[in-house]
């Protein structure tokens, strides 16, 4: 498929300043970026399919500049509905290492060239950007965005002016890489289509230049009709956690999310998600349908994106995993010290020593202790394969299970 094609096959097509999809594939400039602020030292699944749709224009030969917003991330994305809280200078500094690892693991191309907006605007003194910036724009004219609007707009929160700037530095951004690197193309979710043509009305009236933005839909979580997010409350994270707290998302709960996806949903995801190609994905969907108990189609899409977030040998390991936790001659006594610390990997982790009711609220699978220990009467916990009435410390290695699927490691 051609790349305009590809786009549309795969759901990567919301709002454009391109007319034909086409021109996509004969663009004299092959050069575009996309950019995630540092508010966390993860990025989600939300980002995740912007970041899909970054890798397929990679492979029909476009070249990435992928932004980390060292600056916009000092100030925040308006929210809909209130202020963001501002997140220290060290905090940011960690976040943006991370979120970088990231980015270039799911890319995935040898050209890619990362760029924080720190780096310029570190220097920049605010007269010279009133100047230049503030006067290229009428207040009119962001006062008629929408996010604004609900701000200010009866019922709404207020928003700072810092906030309320936060257009006009992003739009600076795809100016400055405009001048710098040619790059006259901007990617991204279709919630900052907004913000990016205000880089696009920048390079016109101070460079007296074209450019373009190209958006994608938001992935809706099919349960909650929500998309996937932090700020939605029901994040799934791309790194990693398996050492209690909860705070991300193991390698485990992760491929559970995937393999749980309902049969309404799984073709659409599975474009979006995976690198299979369209002959692959139209042959685990025909097997899928013919069997649909099988579940051939979920299975694949869980292994796809395990493998494209944490690589091939923890999607094999999961899966290898998932299996065996679900049959139903497993008998969790039964494994060695060294099988459970291999599972660790994975799984969430929890110290020896805490109680159970305390490893199952710290790690999100109870709202409250008062949850967790209505959980343990009604028979709903096991340690070991065995059933829990009451509870208890937790001394030795162990696979705690809530449910039908949520696993715990006490080691």
């Amino acid at each position: 498929m051609k790349l305009s094609e590809e786009l549309i096959y795969r759901g990567f097509a919301a709002e454009t300043t391109i007319e034909n999809p086409a021109d996509l594939d004969i663009r004299t400039s092959k050069k575009f970026y996309w950019g995630a602020d540092p508010s966390a030292d993860s990025l989600t699944i939300g980002n995740l399919a912007a970041l899909m749709m970054c890798a397929c224009f990679v492979r029909h030969g476009y070249q990435p500049y992928l932004l980390v917003g060292g600056a916009t991330g000092q100030i925040g994305d308006p929210k809909e509905n209130g202020e963001r809280d501002l997140k220290s200078l060290e905090e940011i500094e960690h976040n943006k290492a991370c979120i970088k690892a990231q980015i270039e693991r799911v890319v995935r191309a040898d050209n890619v060239t990362m760029v924080d907006n720190y780096d310029w605007f570190r220097d920049m003194k605010y007269l010279d950007f009133l100047r230049e910036v503030g006067k290229a724009f009428s207040m009119t004219q962001l006062l008629d965005r929408q996010f604004v609007q609900n701000r200010i707009g009866e019922g709404g929160s207020g928003i700072s002016y810092a906030e309320f700037s936060y257009t006009l530095i992003q739009g600076y951004d795809f100016l400055h890489l405009y001048r710098t690197y040619g790059v006259d193309l901007q990617l991204c979710g279709a919630d900052q289509y907004g913000n990016c043509t205000s880089g696009i009305h920048l390079i016109k009236r101070l460079e007296g230049a074209t450019a373009d933005v190209w958006s994608t839909p938001l992935v809706i979580d099919p349960e909650s009709g929500r998309k996937f997010g932090k700020s939605e409350g029901n994040a799934i994270w791309l790194a990693a956690s398996n050492n209690g707290g909860g705070n991300y998302t193991s390698i485990f709960d992760f491929y559970q999310f995937w393999l749980n996806q309902p049969d309404e949903s799984v073709e659409y995801l599975i474009k979006i998600y995976t690198f299979y190609d369209k002959g692959e994905i139209e042959d685990i969907l025909k097997r899928h349908f013919e069997n649909p108990a099988e579940r051939v189609a979920q299975k694949a899409l869980a292994r796809g994106v395990t493998e494209v977030v944490h690589g091939k040998k923890a999607a094999e390991a999961v899966e290898s995993l998932t299996a065996l936790l679900f049959s139903r001659e497993t008998n969790f006594t039964e494994f060695t010290g060294d099988e459970i610390n291999e599972f660790a990997e994975y799984l969430p982790i929890v110290k020896k020593g805490m109680t159970l009711v305390d490893a199952l609220t710290q790690n999100n699978l109870a709202e409250s202790k008062k949850k967790a220990r209505e959980f343990i009467v009604q028979g709903a916990i096991t340690v070991n394969g065995i059933k829990v009435v009451d509870d208890l410390e937790l001394t030795q290695t162990a696979i705690i299970k809530k449910g039908k699927n949520k696993f715990l490691i006490v080691k």
